[in-house]
């Protein structure tokens, strides 16, 4: 390629000579004028080398053809000399000076490039989704932004490798690592790879390799600046999503406490109050007595449940559900959780409502039991003294859906999706009806737990029904 822009240099000024001298005969300054543009215009199309090869040719073209003697390469005018020099001095000086301009003018070209892709860059890095490791997502981003073969991110602080592109960077981990201990950079132009430390406040955090990417050390230094940006961008939301759990649970540790110390109240009186008779009195009947023991033991399963209520609730936010699934047919949980209500139930009637050959439900049984003993329990408070309450299970294609319909007096449409709430409660039964507003909150992580769905409908004056769905078993029970 450069044989062939010399020999179009040398056809140029021969062209320019053959015109000058034959065509169109002009003196020598006219000629050397000629020259030194067309020299100019080589050095703007293709470079130095190409416009000295010029400058030498025209030279010895000027010097053959017009510079007495003519038809020589010698010079017999001394002032001649002083031509001659000066304008072969006057052509490469042009031609520096435009490959220089022309230089510049790319090398602007590829600033402006390279600010381009880190604004890209930089855009991109606050479309980091949290949810999915950053150094990996930041190592892909700059693989694509830059459109570069290899990329190597390595985090200190977790001492782990990030890569990304279509190839593996040419130098092995331990110097990346190397780079994030020491803070050092070094470049191989050979493979054109760099690699370089990543800054955070003058400490290294880790490091980068970059390989098939010239980036001038100014757009490296803004690359690496982003880069530590977004890790540090990441750990300050993870610090601050640890402070806001932590501040969320003390919380939830104060209201749970305010609210169980307000629930333990009504049954400690109760059986304060009981034992207190029993001990002070010698002149009790024996129904008295029994009444009395009654109450006793009533209450103290009262404090059981709410102290249970709050164990499991403790454990829920905890993360600490651990499912034991087996095959069960659904009447023989509503069986054993009827069979744990029993003592409460009196002379309530419980309607089950089964469809025949109902598969079995994947489940854990103990859980299961708790949730559907929430509901059923829920019900029996919320509808009147003598009303019965409808437990119904059915298939839904490969579900089985759970029903709990009581007869009370209903939930307001706007507080439907509120009941679901930690200690929430709904205002009308708020005084009448003792309970911490955990039952159902309960119910719904258990149930969220086997991947099925809660939901409640309800009318003021007509009751609710409580649903809830769980994977069918493909199975026998166990």
């Amino acid at each position: 390629m450069l044989a062939f822009r010399i020999a179009i240099v040398v056809a140029i000024e021969a062209l320019i000579t053959f015109v000058g001298y034959r065509l169109i005969p002009v003196n020598a300054a006219t000629m050397g004028f000629a020259y030194l543009v067309a020299i100019l215009f080589i050095a703007a199309r293709w470079g130095l080398t190409e416009s000295v090869i010029g400058s030498l040719t025209a030279v010895a073209f000027y010097n053959y053809f017009f510079l007495p003697p003519v038809g020589t390469f010698t010079i017999a005018d001394p002032q001649n000399w002083v031509a001659l020099i000066a304008f072969l001095a006057t052509s490469i000086t042009g031609s520096h000076f435009s490959t220089q301009a022309k230089r510049r003018a790319q090398e602007a070209t590829d600033r402006q490039r390279e600010m381009e892709k880190l604004y890209a860059l930089s855009r991109s890095i606050l479309l980091i989704d949290p949810a999915h490791p950053t150094p990996k997502q930041l190592a892909m981003r700059i693989a694509q932004s830059f459109e570069i073969d290899a990329v190597n991110l390595y985090d200190r602080e977790s001492g782990e490798f990030y890569r990304s592109g279509p190839h593996d960077l040419p130098y092995p981990n331990e110097q990346l690592r190397q780079a994030a201990l020491e803070g050092t950079s070094f470049r191989d132009d050979a493979t054109h790879t760099v690699v370089t430390a990543i800054r955070l406040g003058g400490q290294p955090i880790g490091s980068i390799g970059l390989q098939g990417l010239d980036l001038s050390d100014s757009a490296l230094q803004g690359l690496t600046n982003l880069v530590a940006i977004g890790l540090e961008r990441t750990r300050a939301q993870e610090a601050a999503s640890r402070a806001a759990a932590a501040r969320q649970s003390d919380e939830l540790k104060s209201t749970l406490l305010d609210a169980l110390a307000h629930e333990f109240k009504t049954p400690l009186t109760s059986i304060k109050a009981a034992s207190t008779s029993l001990l002070s009195s010698n002149t009790l009947k024996p129904d008295q007595k029994r009444e009395l023991i009654s109450i006793v033991d009533e209450e103290a399963d009262r404090l059981s449940v709410l102290v249970t209520e709050a164990i499991q609730m403790a454990r829920i936010e905890a993360g600490r559900v651990v499912l034991h699934r087996d095959n069960y047919a659904v009447s023989e949980l509503i069986e054993s959780v009827l069979y744990k209500l029993k003592p409460s139930l009196e002379d309530r009637t419980i309607e089950v409502k089964i469809t025949p050959n109902l598969g079995p439900i994947w489940a854990d049984r103990e859980l299961i039991e708790v949730a559907l003993r929430q509901l059923i329990d829920n019900a029996l408070k919320y509808s009147p003294a003598h009303s019965s309450v409808v437990v119904r299970a059915e298939p839904n294609d490969s579900r089985v859906v759970v029903s709990v319909a009581d007869r009370g007096p209903g939930i307001a449409e706007q507080e439907q999706l509120r009941i679901f709430e930690k200690f929430y409660r709904a205002e009308a039964s708020r005084q009448q009806i003792p309970g911490a507003g955990l039952g159902l909150v309960i119910a719904r992580e258990i149930i969220h737990a086997h991947g099925g769905e809660i939901w409640v409908e309800s009318k003021l004056g007509e009751g609710s029904v409580f649903h809830f769905t769980l994977p069918m078993a493909k199975g026998e029970p166990a």
